[in-house]
């Protein structure tokens, strides 16, 4: 029995080399990439894969041009670049995520009586693909299709809260990376409050804005995520701020994180918290 299982095992057909060694190496760069909470270094990803650390030092060159990866210089390891995002970005404004979101986001609004909408990250901007709005309540300038700068919005702060440090300082380099709508007290301009925003929202698991997208309307929003905790979107609900007091914002944060964690499950992820 041993010698005829060796001689069918020999038998079998080894794995036909790819015609395209270089086009599956860099999927295989950008799966390990992607499969991973932070950057890596180059040694490190050809270790991994068994590449040549010249061949996977020349790839990363070629995806570097073409904003797949970005280098960061001071850590000398290479993370995910802005193309990547919009690859991801285009993958949750086709179908599946605003089928799977809109039907979620709609007992949402039945239930609280306010408009909500599911948005994804795209570059630097949050783009909104599903807008759910509440009976007798106003339009709001998030409306499907719109894009706005993610650090002014609730939706993109949650995003950008369940990325790794390292990928929010390279989608905001410098302070021209920063704009705003209009005058706001307390208005994040810089990395620096852009940071310690953040790591509020991580702290207590939901981002909130406060009129720097509209006067007078306030946002609280959660991060939606996939099996590897990486964020896919963000469920969100927008409310004029003086009919809603200080102390009922936790109560609706709390129905927003359900239906983002519903969400999450939806896609075959996990929760966020």
């Amino acid at each position: 029995m041993a010698n005829t299982e060796a001689g069918q095992s020999a038998a079998r057909p080894a794995k036909a080399a790819s015609k395209v060694p270089a086009a599956e190496n860099t999927l295989r760069i950008l799966k390990l990439l992607a499969s991973r909470r932070g950057p890596m270094a180059a040694s490190q990803i050809a270790t991994s894969l068994g590449l040549p650390r010249s061949s996977v030092y020349h790839l990363l060159g070629v995806m570097e041009e073409n904003g797949f990866v970005l280098h960061l210089h001071e850590e000398q390891r290479y993370g995910l670049g802005i193309s990547a995002f919009e690859l991801s970005s285009a993958y949750s404004r086709q179908e599946p995520l605003s089928r799977l979101g809109r039907p979620l986001l709609a007992s949402l609004v039945d239930v609280i009586g306010e408009s909500a909408h599911l948005a994804v990250l795209h570059g630097r901007d949050v783009l909104y693909i599903v807008e759910e709005r509440a009976k007798n309540r106003p339009s709001l300038v998030t409306d499907v299709g719109v894009r706005l700068p993610s650090h002014l919005t609730a939706s993109g702060r949650a995003i950008l809260a369940a990325l790794p440090k390292s990928q929010v300082r390279a989608l905001y380099p410098n302070a021209a990376a920063f704009s705003a709508r209009h005058e706001v007290e307390g208005a994040i301009m810089k990395y620096s409050a852009l940071s310690s925003h953040l790591d509020q929202v991580r702290q207590r698991g939901y981002a909130t804005e406060h009129g720097e997208v509209t006067p007078g309307f306030g946002s609280i929003a959660a991060a939606v995520t996939d099996h590897l905790g990486w964020p896919t979107a963000a469920v969100a609900v927008t409310f004029l701020e003086e009919k809603l007091a200080a102390d009922q914002w936790p109560s609706l944060a709390a129905r927003v994180q359900k239906v983002a964690d519903d969400l999450s499950v939806r896609i075959h992820g996990r929760p966020a918290r």
